[in-house]
């Protein structure tokens, strides 16, 4: 299975400061006048592709925001605000039907500040009926697979932030739903005479930053590691050629290190309007920020539209 996405693609949940108006899908929460202490929340999903998946489907129940300090709290803790409330019908989602496209989720009027995650609630799955969250096999002539997702319907899938709400604005970030990453196969389950199973995990699905919401977009993609040297976590930042010295990137969100391959390691993905190839002004650079590591700073690199510009291994130096 290949593993070539970072913290920022996959499946994207929109919620960063943009001007731009999502288009809504039926049957979200929220909505309100925003106030001098509140900030506007917007969400939407996209995705990447895989070798291996024909389809990604899951099934979302709710969407809750929350709050830093409640990360314990259960699903129905009333300090839990519901971004996001849907029907099976209307929260059957193909992951895999996502790729450079994004869904609106919903929004909601929060007051400012930090929440630590967000919440996906799954529909569950129920023995003796069709799975409502499976997944197919390019290999396979369709037969739907069950995804086994622990906790997604008890404490739902917990996509760690930060996300900060600003003020007075919209705030839009995306959710990346890495199919690579995010799908595991095991070898404990039974799932139509196939003794592989396949779970469902957070730690394949991130929280992306956004400047704008976009209708049209290329990524930017790689893999951050380390094989001698532990680091938990980084913060990955895009901005554009000729804007450098601003502090505000065009898309930013933090990946996560896991221990595989003999290094510790995180993919990434980040989705940026695509640049004028006959611009030689035009692009935009990668930034990677990790406590107890030098910062990492690309090339300036060109993005297409609907195509992935791969920087490859980009691997951590220690500050001396």
């Amino acid at each position: 299975m290949r593993n070539t996405t970072i913290a920022f693609r996959s499946v994207i949940i929109a919620i960063g400061a943009i001007a731009a108006i999502m288009i809504y899908l039926g049957g979200c929460g929220g909505g309100g006048g925003v106030s001098a202490s509140t900030g506007t929340l917007k969400l939407a999903i996209t995705d990447k592709a895989s070798d291996d998946f024909k389809n990604v489907v899951v099934c979302v129940k709710e969407i809750r925001v929350v709050p830093a300090g409640h990360e314990t709290a259960s699903d129905d803790d009333p300090a839990l605000p519901v971004l996001a409330r849907f029907t099976p019908k209307e929260g059957t989602f193909d992951i895999m039907a996502l790729q450079f496209i994004q869904k609106a989720l919903g929004e909601v009027v929060l007051p400012a500040g930090t929440y630590s995650q967000i919440r996906l609630v799954l529909y569950p799955n129920i023995r003796n009926q069709d799975p409502v969250n499976y997944l197919t096999l390019n290999s396979d002539t369709g037969t739907k697979i069950p995804l086994t997702t622990p906790s997604g319907q008890q404490s739902g899938l917990k996509v760690r932030g930060p996300i900060e709400v600003k003020a007075g604005v919209i705030n839009a970030f995306m959710i990346d739903f890495d199919p690579n990453t995010a799908v595991v196969k095991t070898g404990n389950g039974n799932n139509n005479g196939n003794n592989n199973e396949y779970i469902l995990k957070p730690t394949g699905i991130r929280l992306i930053h956004m400047a704008d919401i976009l209708t049209q977009f290329g990524s930017i993609i790689g893999n951050v590691s380390n094989a001698l040297q532990n680091w938990s976590s980084a913060t990955v930042s895009i901005k554009r050629r000729g804007a450098i010295n601003d502090t505000t990137p065009i898309a930013s969100g933090q990946i996560f290190a896991t221990y595989t391959s003999g290094k510790w390691q995180a993919p990434f993905s980040a989705f940026v309007p695509s640049s004028d190839p006959n611009d030689l002004t035009s692009g935009y650079k990668a930034f990677i920020n990790a406590n107890g590591f030098a910062l990492y700073s690309s090339a300036t690199v060109p993005v297409v539209q609907g195509q992935a510009r791969d920087l490859g291994q980009i691997v951590l130096v220690p500050q001396q």
